[in-house]
């Protein structure tokens, strides 16, 4: 007998991967709830998917959802991901719609529910290497995104008293075709001014072919032994940003232009932009942010051993692989 899986935010760049991920476990029938109706049309195409459209904050529609479908499993990718926004549009797309989902996990006694966190909570102004998870500041309100993240884990801790079975990664920059947000902006970047470089690239970071993160999604949601546990997900292979870059250009089929820029001039700007965009009449986000000037910045990658241990975590697929399948995809679709 097959089980069925409802996977949010089903239309964005982890919801498809994920999808990608469940063809190769038979057994498995997906219910994908998006808002791009278009792209939820597309995915129908996979054997096993059905899409529903629906808003996240809409906890009538949701209870629907739930009582016409009742899934087994929830994993839940939806979210509002940015440097910039107002805090109510965060906080009703980070914390209330997790905690109306969280909710109805109680309700309908799933197995395991599957909430993508962000390891953005780690960020300071100060280089951070092989970070556990438990290793963050719970005051850290460098960006709202930031603040809804931490606000969703902690809401839905305290409803694994209510009974709520949950297991929460931490992915790292995620990478991999299709990618709207990460390297699309660095490699605008790279055919304007260059990109922006501080301390010469020689930070390390962490990154992960996004297929990896869809295949952390499947342990987590079918590993019993990961309920109520937090994992760092990443490849594996931290790395210096500007060798990466490098070695992305060169796949991407680019020569890779480089902007050396002093830390402490930049975090003075970004945070006067801030002050002037949040005064201005526009949702409009800053050229810069400090959350950006303080990732390109500092060095940090995670610890991803209780991954390893636990879940039975391994990446699929290697850095290597992952840059060169991204970069023949960046020629063909830029």
């Amino acid at each position: 007998m097959s089980k069925t899986v409802l996977l949010t935010g089903a239309t964005g760049f982890l919801g498809g991967y994920v999808i990608k991920e469940m063809q190769e476990h038979p057994g498995f029938e997906v219910i994908a709830m998006g808002r791009n109706g278009k792209r939820g049309k597309e995915l129908e195409a996979y054997d096993n998917v059905r899409f529903v459209k629906a808003d996240m904050t809409d906890m009538s529609a949701l209870k629907e959802i739930f009582r016409n479908n009742r899934p087994d499993f929830v994993i839940h990718t939806g979210a509002l991901s940015s440097a910039w926004g107002r805090y109510e549009d965060f906080y009703k797309a980070n914390v209330e719609s997790t905690l109306n989902i969280a909710k109805l996990c109680i309700e309908y006694k799933i197995g395991q529910m599957v909430y993508i966190s962000s390891p953005s909570i780690y960020t300071a102004k100060r280089d951070r290497i092989n970070i556990k998870e438990d290793d963050f500041d719970p005051g850290n309100k460098l960006n709202f995104y930031i603040r809804t993240k931490i606000l969703s884990e902690k809401g839905l801790h305290e409803l694994e008293k209510e009974g709520l079975n949950v297991v929460i990664l931490r992915p790292r920059g995620l990478i991999g075709p299709g990618d709207p947000s990460l390297m699309p902006r660095l490699m605008r970047a790279n055919g304007k001014i260059g990109i922006p470089l501080i301390r010469k690239g020689k930070i390390i970071v962490d990154v992960t072919c996004v297929q990896n993160v869809a295949y952390a999604c499947y342990l987590a949601m079918t590993t019993p032994e990961a309920k109520g546990e937090t994992f760092n997900i990443t490849n594996g292979e931290p790395s210096e940003f500007g060798k990466l870059l490098e070695i992305f250009c060169k796949e991407a089929g680019e020569e890779a232009k480089f902007l050396n820029l002093p830390f402490g001039l930049l975090y003075a700007v970004a945070s006067l932009l801030e002050g002037i965009y949040t005064i201005l009449p526009t949702n409009k986000e800053p050229v810069l942010t400090r959350y950006t000037v303080s990732t390109l910045s500092f060095s940090q990658s995670l610890d991803i051993s209780k991954a390893k241990s636990v879940l039975g975590y391994s990446p699929k697929l290697s850095l290597k692989e992952g840059i060169s399948e991204y970069g023949k995809w960046w020629q063909k679709n830029k």
